[in-house]
């Protein structure tokens, strides 16, 4: 879903002019207003979700970053709504404090299962659709509950994305399961790939299953966000004169780099958009090459009386 689209917005609309909007779209599409709308109620639902989104600072950079597809593999439902201030927007027009048909219409989310749970009550009718007197309660059965497990990955992986298949056991059966491995994705984030968690007891929709992204130790480079870190050694003359040396790249390219006269231990030189891309389709950090100056440890009687006369002279 395009959620700027959806709110009638633009990617630079600030947070009031996004609050304003879905105001007006709330209003517009509320299950209170449009009695057995089914269109209008999906409607309202997705709105709603945009809304969740682009009004938390932190979750709509994540969707300007990775985009709609992205997005919705980091986040569940219970992520996306949880902190969200729909019900204080709803107050605002009476949904949930009495009114609008004498009915009484609460937004809950969390607790795992459909984040959309619309209440009426006080004898109302269902904004979901179907009348009832009295106490009624209407929502789909429960989802089944999710499961986590831990997906490792390589840097070459981070470099490319890769497209991995893991088996697992599901419903007492053995189940490949085909998960695409977005290029930039750090460790921690989740993968979600929906109706692959437990099955529901009551009929409803099978849970989810988030991936938990670990990174492998690679033997030549750290991660450090998007860049890159090597190590790196290089002789005391070569610190001393200035050499050049050879860098591998993560790509399997090498690199022949200077090194400048009187660069110092635990020096860094930068070697800018060689390092992991920030997003499937963003730029790329940098591959930092730590300079160590390797001391030998025993000497040729040549090289300590060279080393003793440039003692002499204050080196």
């Amino acid at each position: 879903m395009d959620y700027y689209k959806l709110l009638g917005v633009a990617k630079s609309a600030s947070a009031d002019e996004i609050k304003k909007a879905y105001r007006k779209l709330a209003l517009k599409y509320h299950p209170d207003r449009n009695p057995d709308n089914k269109q209008a109620e999906e409607q309202f639902k997705k709105i709603s979700e945009a809304y969740a989104v682009l009004s938390d600072p932190e979750k709509r950079q994540q969707y300007d970053t990775y985009g709609s597809a992205g997005f919705q593999q980091r986040f569940s439902q219970e992520d996306i709504f949880r902190g969200s201030n729909l019900n204080d927007i709803l107050r605002e027009f009476g949904f949930n404090l009495g009114g609008m048909g004498g009915g009484r219409t609460t937004f809950r989310s969390g607790g795992g299962g459909n984040p959309f749970e619309f209440f009426s009550r006080q004898g109302g009718q269902q904004p979901f659709g179907g009348g009832c007197g009295g106490s009624c309660h209407s929502q789909r059965p429960a989802k089944g509950n999710d499961l986590t497990m831990d997906l490792a990955v390589s840097l070459e992986e981070v470099l490319t994305g890769a497209e991995k298949t893991i088996a697992m056991r599901h419903t007492g059966k053995i189940e490949k399961v085909s998960i695409k491995v977005p290029a930039g994705i750090e460790e921690g984030k989740k993968l979600r790939v929906s109706g692959h968690g437990e099955p529901s007891p009551m009929g409803g929709p099978a849970g989810d299953l988030f991936l938990r992204i670990l990174m492998q130790p690679h033997p030549l480079f750290n991660r450090d966000g998007a860049n890159l870190v090597i190590r790196r050694q290089i002789p005391f003359s070569g610190a001393i004169l200035g050499t050049t040396i050879e860098v591998p790249t993560l790509g399997g390219k090498k690199l022949n780099v200077k090194v400048a006269p009187g660069t110092q231990s635990d020096a860094k030189l930068r070697l800018k958009g060689k390092g992991l891309p920030t997003s499937p389709k963003g730029e790329r950090g940098d591959l930092l090459v730590k300079i160590e100056i390797e001391v030998p440890k025993i000497l040729t009687d040549e090289q300590r009386e060279l080393i003793s006369k440039l003692a002499e002279e204050g080196l």
